[in-house]
């Protein structure tokens, strides 16, 4: 593995000849973009590599057993009568079942929706709404929650376990491989589809602030953006050994991480349990994985005990999701100085990172990549801003961007600009040298009277103190003035801490309209969405019967 201080083409001229491979064959020149055709032609070139690890359990899963394996789960979703353009469900832990039916699905041109397998019956049902599953993949102590939503809707989706569920066929029975005769593998053949305009994944982006959605991306649209990830590597295949995944398949980086751990013959190593912080730990010093991607709030969690793993085997690590503290990439660095830890700044709705730069300055998210358009806009007036070190929203253009909010024409014609410029609903702005600085949601900005306030600030500022190991703000609702800030703070072990000396702080740093005036609460730690992103819905309900200080 080489890692450059500088991004370069290297991935772009494997995949470029991967496809050409897939071309040849076919004579279609649209496969180039065929995600399922590549994938096939991967596992078929080194049937011996380990495709998969869980760290749960310690089963392993070569490229020649998920091949059989996806290429029967396809027969199996062919002799069911699904076919492209149809939409399949998988609502399940990260075990090595889940990738069988993802690849089939990518096959056929079958759509494939990640959802949290956590979701209740009125949360499954606001999800199917829109998306119209033909057939749902979940583990089998969430059968009854899909079913019930599934009646309630009337859409007849076939439910296929993955475990013994009663009345319902579970994942094995579905697949019946019969391993003795592997002929069905020569005979298979994807389908001919055009990927420019075949959604590959539905991937969920209404986080806490809104109401179910979900990005439609193409085979293309992942194909062209998804390879910058690993612009910064030379060496392909295998630019590095293991990917630790630490988030559910409803989060990008897993996307992403399941189509081209094949492609670029990396080994996928996750976990069927919850990855607590004793479940990461366990993997982490048992497999030594070389290469992760980890949201603020799961990193600072890990850091927090540290002693009790070894953090000098990842050459590589990314941290995103959300806005990053300056404090905790240097932590990392302290524990282990050969990392290379990059802040990352990603969307679902472009597929990829959307800045990137070898070495960019601190709290800097990189300059722009080659397949997007960039520009800043002012929020008020649209009008483009010029000059540096100025805030505005980030719009985009380019092949990698989405088609669309899947069946939600209001969401997507909100979303675009008239003439065709996706509105990131971002705040950004950059200094001389093009450098971006993430600013923050514009959704999440609060308003004090007529003033915005930016909570990534108001984070910046109070982790500073010694005493503190994360932070979330959010607003308290009042009615003359709008958003009040409350401070939701969780401690660092061995260190004390009081309110006094976190409004201290900000007063002492930043303007009157900016001051804690909700107050400051302590909590042992943060709420999470499944993603690990900071669950700030939640958050406002932990505080509203909360006295604070």
């Amino acid at each position: 593995m080489v890692n450059t201080n500088h991004i370069n083409d290297s991935i772009h001229c494997y995949i470029g000849d991967l496809t050409s491979r897939i071309v040849a064959k076919s004579a279609l020149t649209t496969d180039r973009f065929h995600l399922g055709k590549l994938i096939l032609q991967c596992l078929e070139d080194d049937k011996d590599f380990i495709n998969q690890i869980d760290g749960a359990t310690s089963q392993t899963e070569t490229n020649g057993s998920l091949l059989l394996r996806s290429v029967q789960c396809a027969i199996a979703f062919k002799n069911l009568g699904l076919k492209h353009g149809d939409v399949m469900v998988l609502a399940s832990s990260n075990h090595l079942d889940q990738a069988v039916p993802f690849y089939a699905a990518l096959y056929l041109g079958v759509i494939i929706c990640p959802v949290d397998k956590f979701l209740g019956v009125n949360e499954l049902y606001d999800t199917y709404k829109n998306t119209r599953p033909k057939i749902i993949f979940c583990e089998s102590e969430k059968v009854k929650d899909n079913q019930n939503a599934v009646k309630e809707l009337g859409i007849g989706s076939k439910i296929i376990s993955f475990g013994e569920s009663e009345d319902i066929e579970n994942f094995n029975d579905f697949l019946k491989i019969d391993t003795k005769d592997t002929t069905y593998i020569d005979d298979f053949r994807a389908t001919d589809f055009d990927p420019e305009d075949t959604i590959a994944v539905l991937i969920p982006t209404s986080g806490t602030t809104g109401t179910p959605k979900a990005s439609a991306v193409t085979h293309k649209n992942l194909l062209i953006a998804s390879p910058y990830f690993w612009s910064k590597y030379t060496t392909f295949p295998s630019p590095f050994k293991h990917f630790l995944l630490v988030s559910p398949l409803q989060w990008l980086t897993a996307l992403v991480c399941y189509i081209f751990g094949p492609i670029l013959k990396f080994t996928r190593l996750q976990s069927s349990l919850l990855m607590t912080q004793e479940q990461a730990y366990h993997i982490i010093n048992k497999y030594r994985p070389d290469y992760t991607v980890m949201s603020p709030t799961m990193l600072a969690t890990l850091v927090k005990s540290h002693e009790r793993c070894d953090f000098t085997c990842f050459k590589h690590i990314e941290i995103g999701g959300s806005a990053v503290s300056k404090d905790l990439a240097e932590d990392i660095k302290k524990i282990s100085p050969n990392t290379d830890v990059v802040v990352a700044y990603g969307m679902s709705e472009v597929c990829t990172l959307v800045f990137r730069d070898g070495c960019p300055p601190a709290g800097s998210c990189g300059k722009r990549i080659g397949a997007f358009l960039y520009k800043l806009v002012d929020i008020d007036t649209n009008d483009e801003i010029i000059d540096p070190n100025i805030p505005g929203e980030l719009w985009m253009k380019g092949a990698g961007v989405f088609k669309g909010y899947y069946n939600n024409p209001d969401a997507t014609k909100d979303a675009f600009s008239e003439d065709g410029w996706f509105k990131t609903g971002d705040m950004f702005y950059r200094d001389d040298n093009w450098n971006f600085y993430f600013v923050d949601r514009i959704k999440l900005l609060l308003k004090y009277r007529n003033h915005q306030i930016s909570p990534v600030e108001l984070e910046n500022v109070i982790r500073q103190h010694a005493g503190v190991l994360d932070v979330a703000v959010i607003g308290l609702p009042d009615y003359e003035c709008g958003d009040l800030p409350v401070a939701c703070v969780v401690p660092r072990p061995g260190h004390t801490v009081n309110a006094q000396e976190i409004k201290d702080l900000v007063k002492e740093s930043l303007t009157d309209s900016k001051q804690l005036r909700g107050g400051v609460v302590f909590l042992n730690e943060l709420p999470t969405t499944a993603s690990t992103k900071i669950n700030r819905r939640k958050l406002k309900e932990i505080i509203a019967d909360m006295k604070l200080e």
